[in-house]
């Protein structure tokens, strides 16, 4: 038997999830099919891509930027939790229909205890698409004192700030529009924005505006040195890379597609 598996967004070239989760195929003896689906290059909307995958015999998806809240309409979503943060990454398709899962939470959470003990204290996350959504929410499963929203888009920004009063009333949320000031004073700088991803480049915040914090996660990982972690380590901020939220999403995707065990150590090894 042979494990369909597949990624649906854009601008996902340098992938590293093919790789990770062919490899975790070998690893323990099942042969597993991973395809790239891009929409665009497709000449389909992203609702044809999902219904020719579901209709292929595919047994999962992972969604990417720009797709992780557009997915949720078209899935059940069991998981309270995953029905607060309004984005899914994680796709099984079921007899009974497509389940929807999200293990960006899941996997930013594994990544900032893997790197720190201490509470992430105040916190600016800039970028409140999908991936903002499931690492604001992990912010709160992680007891951070403050999250300070930071998005150009002031109703998205607002629309999960009242998502994150909703789940923990105790928390302070803030949005803001402007990075620099929602920085000021952070102890943590959290970039959620495709800034810096290969094609796109950039960075979310002046390297300047940095300085003072204690650390940094960037979601994007290729590359893995982006220029937005080069200005943290520059400025002395602990550095927690996006390659672990890849990582950590990526062993809990394998658990939801596939339900086998396999050795986590082995596998960052064979990757």
């Amino acid at each position: 038997m042979t494990i369909k598996l597949g990624l649906i967004g854009d601008n996902i070239a340098a992938s590293k999830a093919p790789h990770l989760h062919r490899t975790a195929g070998q690893l323990t003896g099942v042969e597993v099919t991973y395809d790239r689906l891009v929409p665009k290059e497709m000449g389909l909307t992203f609702d044809d891509v999902f219904a020719q995958a579901q209709a292929s015999g595919f047994r999962g998806l992972n969604v990417t930027y720009p797709y992780k809240e557009l997915v949720v309409k078209k899935v059940t979503v069991s998981n309270p939790l995953v029905r607060a943060i309004g984005a899914v990454n994680t796709v099984v398709f079921t007899p009974d229909g497509p389940h929807g899962h999200n293990t960006d939470y899941s996997g930013f959470v594994r990544a900032y205890r893997s790197k720190r003990d201490e509470n992430p204290g105040k916190v600016c996350l800039i970028g409140t698409g999908g991936v903002g959504k499931a690492v604001a929410f992990g912010l709160i499963a992680l007891n951070a004192k403050e999250i300070r929203l930071v998005d150009l888009d002031s109703d998205k920004a607002h629309e999960l700030a009242e998502a994150l009063i909703a789940f923990a009333p105790d928390i302070q949320v803030t949005v803001s529009s402007d990075a620099i000031t929602a920085a000021h004073g952070a102890d943590g700088i959290v970039n959620c924005t495709p800034l810096g991803m290969g094609g796109i480049g950039g960075t979310p915040l002046p390297a300047d505006a940095m300085r003072g914090a204690s650390w940094a996660f960037d979601a994007v990982y290729t590359p893995v040195d982006t220029q937005f972690l080069q200005d943290a380590a520059r400025a002395d901020l602990g550095i927690i890379s996006g390659y672990e939220l890849f990582f950590g999403q990526g062993i809990d995707a394998w658990d939801i597609f596939t339900g086998i065990a396999i050795d986590h150590e082995a596998l960052r090894a064979a990757i």
